[in-house]
């Protein structure tokens, strides 16, 4: 849980208040799409993030799936996006994109070894990718996902669902 509270306790309260504006709303279901919702049989992290990634090429959310990609594994050599509790959140903001989106991916097997921060292996993968110059929305989308994965309930049912309609019901309000 610690991992969650630091990302969620990033940011002081007044940057909050500036980044949930009265009547500024982001919610997590607005960026979630059932073509982007995968049950993974992956083994390996790589082979998890290469399979989201295929995803969101298919769905005509990238403009080059190889630079994302690139993109995602870069980030990941800096410090892992496994944050624990099973969960990991790759991402990655590029030039050229106007617009942010969630690929998630559930490990219907064993937990991946994503070397996580808390060495948990991972089975909740949220890929998020969109602009560079956009950083106060992407904080707000991260901020609403931090918070709706904490929610242990709400991880058990990602988990034990194979439909996508219902992963994104579990959205529904965050």
């Amino acid at each position: 849980m610690a991992i969650l509270e630091r990302i969620s306790h990033t940011l002081s309260i007044g940057d909050l208040k500036k980044l949930f504006k009265k009547g500024e709303i982001v919610a997590i279901s607005n960026y979630l799409d059932e073509r982007l919702v995968l049950f993974l049989e992956a083994s390996t992290r790589d082979e998890a993030l290469k399979t989201l990634v295929d995803a969101l090429d298919k769905a005509g959310k990238l403009k080059d799936a190889r630079i994302f990609h690139e993109a995602i594994l870069e980030r990941e050599k800096i410090v892992s996006t496994g944050i624990g509790l099973g969960v990991a959140i790759p991402h990655a903001k590029l030039q050229g994109y106007d617009d942010f989106f969630i690929a998630i991916g559930i490990q219907t097997k064993k937990g991946i070894e994503w070397n996580a921060l808390d060495n948990a292996p991972v089975r909740l993968i949220f890929m998020i990718g969109g602009p560079e110059n956009k950083q106060t929305e992407y904080l707000k989308i991260l901020s609403h996902l931090t918070m709706a994965i904490k929610n242990e309930e709400r991880r058990k049912k990602l988990l034990k669902t194979y439909d996508a309609r219902e992963v994104i019901g579990l959205f529904a309000g965050c």
